[in-house]
C-alpha cells in the first residue's frame, strides 16, 4: 500500500514523501521535494499521486475501443 506523507522540515518548509508499507512497517520512501509556498506544494502532491499511479492499470481502457 502507499501512501503520501507530508511533514515540516527542518528549515521550516513542508516536504512531501510518497511511503510504501507491507504487513504494517514502511519499506520504502521516496522523497518528491519540499516547498515553501502552497502552490509548490500542491505541485509536490500532484508529482506523488503520478508516483503512486504509476503501477495502476485503469479500469477501462478507453483507447482499446476507438476506431
Amino acid at each position: 500500500m502507499a501512501y503520501i506523507r507530508k511533514f515540516t522540515t527542518g528549515s521550516g518548509a513542508t516536504g512531501v514523501q510518497v511511503c510504501y508499507k507491507e504487513h504494517g512497517k514502511v519499506v520504502k520512501t521516496v522523497h518528491v521535494g519540499s516547498a515553501t509556498t502552497e502552490k509548490g506544494i500542491k505541485k509536490l502532491l500532484r508529482e506523488a499521486q503520478g508516483i503512486i499511479d504509476e503501477g495502476k492499470n485503469t479500469l477501462f481502457n478507453i483507447d482499446r475501443f476507438s476506431d
